[in-house]
């Protein structure tokens, strides 16, 4: 389309009439006088001739080209929406533009740039904690197809060449729920800005972070009457998002296991949604937190021979990211404490003790991890307490700065379903990893061979594993060298592909008729819901064609078919 479309508006522009021109040679030989073509429409046909006559070292050019990209195939047509309609005012090449466009089924194509919101309570400036920095990603990503506005209703004083970045407080959220017709959000704000459920809007619940869990922990020194009010009220938030949702990303498969019981007990586990897909993963997909595409760079010097009492013959062990309640840096301490006896060029860099959210309470973990270093006699020696939020940009010279990332923790339910976001920026620095087993990560590194994981609150373990990955070279570089290898499985454009394809043809769950009816116990298909799951079955058929062409969508059409008449069979 694109060559005829090129030819079409050279001969136009040139404003040469192909058909009034003498191109046959005379009875000498001699062409049709180049006089009557014009020069703007020759330079099309020799631009396409030079195509032609270099099209191996283009294609060479191209293949580098290709190697850099950063999103497939599927994601090229939300691109070009926006080229539905020609700039060229003139009637002629319009009228071939309109038909080339038809004939081509290029208005289908290109069809699905969407409106999009992503909405998070978290702050977003130059330090942003996991919440921030998730909800930043998914709107880079989705604004490579998509109009984007990426939402904070309590601050944001950043800004994006490609989306708008947007402070919005609840009580003027109304416009961009108006204007976008998917919502991404996280946390409470829905809980916040309950109005939303009753919207046709399509809903994304970004689920990747069981809050009620977390919970437990983070008001245990709470009077139990206050505790239980707590958790029931943060139990309540996640049903409600849980029934409305149209779908919902989580962080693990340990998760959604999670989510699938709690998606049953309100009743999301249907027959419309089980027939339209007997997975229900696209109901529920995994998207992990991420990291960027390229490895981390260092910009300058953050910790050796920068921090007063870190030289740069030290072996540093950073711990990046906040202290909570969750977590227990008592035994990390503890474990220091016992290793500098052996090693005196032990040290241990806590990267962030504030919160760049001001809504976030200081945790009680953090303070008693500073008091035991003071009993210790450890604070600025060999245990180090960074005050402030590091800048997201500038996070990669801390790390880069470390031999050696880590992460302890509590053997608790939260611990099960956690997905630590602090692991990914040792994956995208290098660092070998000693962290507390038990979660989705500590498998991970197990499985990978990317450093030890230990038992909780095992000081003398944690002692071993410390000194094995930071002072046995082979063992530590064998680790980093298998870090770096599975980077690249952990990329954005990776973790949330799931995500990409659903907004490519986004479309209310195939329940949603019936629970804007109030209908939960009768699953009759109303006509809505027939043309609801017709358009769902459409669209699992373009996505089996991406996968693996016609042939393939074909056949698995028909073993769907079959395990449809199979479940339809009367039962003996």
């Amino acid at each position: 389309p694109a060559l005829l479309l090129g030819i079409r508006n050279a001969v136009v522009q040139g404003g040469a009439n192909p058909f009034s021109l003498d191109l046959q040679r005379s009875p000498g030989g001699d062409e049709a006088p180049t006089e009557d073509v014009s020069r703007l429409t020759l330079s099309t046909v020799y631009g396409i001739d030079y195509l032609a006559s270099n099209i191996a070292e283009l294609t060479e050019q191209r293949e580098r080209i290709q190697a850099e990209r950063r999103i497939g195939d599927s994601a090229l047509p939300g691109l070009f929406s926006g080229m539905l309609r020609s700039t060229n005012t003139q009637v002629d090449y319009q009228r071939t533009w309109d038909d080339t466009v038809d004939v081509f089924g290029l208005r289908e194509a290109l069809h699905g740039r969407r409106r999009i919101a992503v909405i998070s309570t978290d702050t977003f400036a130059s330090r942003m904690a996991g919440p921030a920095i998730r909800a930043f990603h998914i709107a880079d990503q989705l604004a490579y197809e998509h109009d984007v506005k990426l939402v904070s209703t309590t601050k944001c004083t950043i800004d994006n060449d490609r989306f708008e970045c947007l402070t919005v407080p609840f009580g003027q959220l109304e416009k961009v729920v108006k204007w976008a017709e998917v919502i991404i959000f996280q946390g409470f704000v829905m809980h916040h800005a309950p109005w939303i459920a009753d919207t046709d809007k399509i809903i994304v619940v970004d689920i990747y972070d069981p809050m009620h869990l977390e919970q437990l922990e983070q008001f245990r020194t709470d009077d139990l009457t206050v505790r239980t009010q707590r958790i029931a009220a943060t139990t309540d938030v996640l049903t409600k998002q849980l029934k409305r949702g149209d779908f919902f990303m989580c962080a693990s498969e340990q998760q959604r296991h999670l989510w699938l019981g709690h998606l049953a007990s309100v009743g999301r586990i249907n027959p419309l949604n089980y027939e339209y897909d007997s997975s229900m993963r696209s109901l529920i997909t995994i998207c992990p937190f991420g990291l960027a595409s390229s490895p981390a760079t260092r910009t300058r010097a953050a910790l050796r021979g920068v921090v007063p009492g870190i030289e740069q013959g030290d072996k540093v062990i950073i711990w990046a990211g906040g202290v909570y309640n969750w977590f227990d840096p008592l035994t990390l301490i503890r474990a220091v404490d016992v290793l500098r006896e052996r090693h005196d060029n032990v040290r241990l860099f806590f990267l962030g003790m504030s919160h760049p959210n001001p809504d976030v309470p200081a945790m009680q973990m953090a303070y008693e991890a500073q008091q035991l270093s003071e009993r210790l006699g450890l604070t600025g020696k060999y245990v180090f307490f960074n005050s402030e939020w590091v800048a997201y940009d500038d996070r990669q010279n801390y790390l880069l700065d470390a031999d050696l990332g880590v992460s302890t923790h509590f053997e608790h339910v939260e611990t099960t379903f956690s997905f630590r976001t602090r692991m990914l920026d040792y994956l995208w620095a290098g660092l070998p990893i000693v962290a507390t087993g038990g979660d989705a990560f500590g498998e991970l590194i197990q499985a990978q061979n990317l450093g030890l994981t230990v038992p909780e609150q095992d000081v003398e373990a944690l002692v071993d594993a410390l000194e094995r990955s930071l002072y046995d070279h082979d063992f530590a570089t064998e680790c980093a060298q298998n870090v770096a290898a599975l980077r690249t499985d952990f990329t954005w454009e990776k973790t949330l592909a799931p995500l990409m394809e659903f907004c490519r043809s986004a479309q209310r769950a195939p329940d949603a008729v019936l629970r804007r009816r109030g209908v939960t116990g009768s699953y009759a298909l109303p006509g809505g819901a027939v043309r609801n799951l017709i358009g769902r079955n459409l669209a699992y058929a373009r996505a089996r064609v991406d996968e693996g062409g016609l042939m393939h969508a074909a056949k698995m059409g028909v073993l769907k078919a079959r395990r449809l008449a199979i479940r339809a069979e009367p039962q003996s």
